[in-house]
């Protein structure tokens, strides 16, 4: 199991970056996916989750300026994030369930949710 995020680097605020995740799993499309980040001194959050079937989640600090999305032909998930403030700055990492129908029930923003993690990519907003 291997996830590769890609895309991260500084931008000023009100800027856009979009971040691209390559899944190697067997089964991706069975996977619920998710995006989080981590700033320094401060905890992993969820800051967007994608289930099999498409449906998203986000929490109200980034809904409306970022979007998620999988191809499931290419195994990889997205990120476009609009409007960015430099309290988005942090590491982004991109997680995933296992395969199961149990372990994908909707589109989580909790990361014990998740099984398998990317090494991360940072993002930086100056103003």
């Amino acid at each position: 199991v291997q996830l590769v995020e890609s895309g991260g680097g500084s931008v000023q605020s009100g800027g856009s970056l979009r971040l691209s995740c390559a899944a190697s799993l067997v089964s991706y499309s069975s996977r619920c996916m998710g995006w989080f980040r981590q700033a320094p001194g401060k905890e992993r959050e969820g800051v967007a989750g994608i289930d099999r079937d498409g449906t998203t989640s986000y929490p109200d600090s980034v809904k409306g300026r970022f979007t998620i999305t999988r191809d499931n032909a290419k195994n990889t998930l997205l990120l476009q994030m609009d409007s960015l403030k430099p309290e988005d700055t942090a590491m982004y990492y991109c997680a995933a369930t296992r395969r199961g129908p149990e372990d994908c029930r909707g589109p989580s923003l909790r990361s014990g949710s998740y099984n398998y993690w990317g090494q991360g990519t940072q993002v930086t907003v100056f103003s």
